[in-house]
């Protein structure tokens, strides 16, 4: 298999895994306070990547890799997560699809100013595809909650955490290898989560057995797993294509909530999906090289 497709099976594993999650959070949150899910998925999943880097024996990143491990934990990491969680709990599903999903556009801008990544016509018009298929999708499963300034501001943290955590962490992995660089950015995210300590044994002490096994499944598979397959992938890839392969997360949850929790999509919420799907494939696909219209070698025309 060659390298492009190992990757573009990494980010197939990345999105599937992060379009699970949901279904867990939804489960997890209504036990879990925002800060106190953060720590905890980010405390499991660094204690499984921990376990793997240490059978590996893949050593310490070199220090040139540190300043983007640092960055992209704390921002993507630990404060992504947490205003996430808490931002979803004051607006409705449609506010957060809107705000959150400027999250990829945002990426594309970021690492064409700071890593010099091309922004090519069809990249930007699949972007535009995709947005427009996540706000259909958002708004069509949105509930009756009220949208609020806090809830708003929380999740353009959440949308600006993810770009420059991602930006951070594309040069640190042409210097590291994809374990090491989510490894300790986890681990660096779960530290700069410990202040919900407290708030993580208050609730594990109540929160039922199910909830608490959802803390994990996100600790282990959407974040030990996916963030090491997008790592992977990130570092075969430019940070602009891996951002606009994330709008294809919300047609795969629309396709679980469907399968899982009985959530029957309408016309909408489907042409939605179908337009997010479609954007990722505009913006991933690369102009065919005209090699019909070459001239062809003078031994190519000589017979046997």
């Amino acid at each position: 298999m060659t390298t492009s497709r190992t990757g573009a099976l990494a980010a197939c594993v990345t999105v599937v895994l992060w379009a699970s999650a949901f279904v867990g959070i939804r489960s997890a949150g209504a036990h879990y306070s925002p800060g106190a899910l953060a720590l905890g998925r980010l405390l499991a999943g660094a204690l499984v990547l921990g376990v793997i880097w240490a059978v590996r024996r893949e050593g310490l990143p070199p220090r040139e890799a540190w300043r983007g491990i640092v960055v992209s934990g704390v921002l993507w990491f630990g404060v992504y997560m947490v205003a996430l969680n808490w931002g979803e709990q004051q607006v409705d599903a449609g506010t957060a699809a809107l705000v959150v999903n400027i999250g990829p556009i945002l990426v594309a801008l970021l690492s064409a100013r700071f890593l010099g990544d091309p922004l090519p016509p069809r990249l930007l018009a699949g972007m535009a595809v995709s947005f427009a298929g996540a706000v259909a999708v958002g708004f069509s499963m949105a509930g009756e909650g009220d949208a609020s300034v806090v809830g708003v501001v929380l999740c353009v943290v959440a949308a600006v955490g993810y770009a420059c955590g991602v930006v951070a962490q594309k040069p640190a992995l042409a210097r590291a290898s994809a374990l090491q660089v989510t490894t300790f950015g986890c681990l660096i995210g779960a530290v700069a989560c410990l202040p919900f300590a407290g708030q993580l044994v208050h609730d594990a002490a109540r929160a039922p057995a199910s909830a608490t096994l959802n803390v994990l499944y996100l600790g282990v598979f959407p974040t030990a797993l996916a963030f090491t397959t997008w790592a992977y992938a990130l570092a075969r890839t430019s940070a602009s294509r891996m951002g606009a392969t994330t709008y294809a997360v919300p047609a795969l949850v629309v396709l679980m909530s469907w399968l899982l929790l009985d959530e029957v999509p309408g016309l909408v919420t489907l042409g939605g999906g179908a337009l997010c799907l479609a954007g990722v494939a505009v913006a991933r696909s690369r102009r065919r090289l005209a090699v019909e219209s070459a001239p062809a070698p003078a031994s190519a025309g000589k017979r046997r």
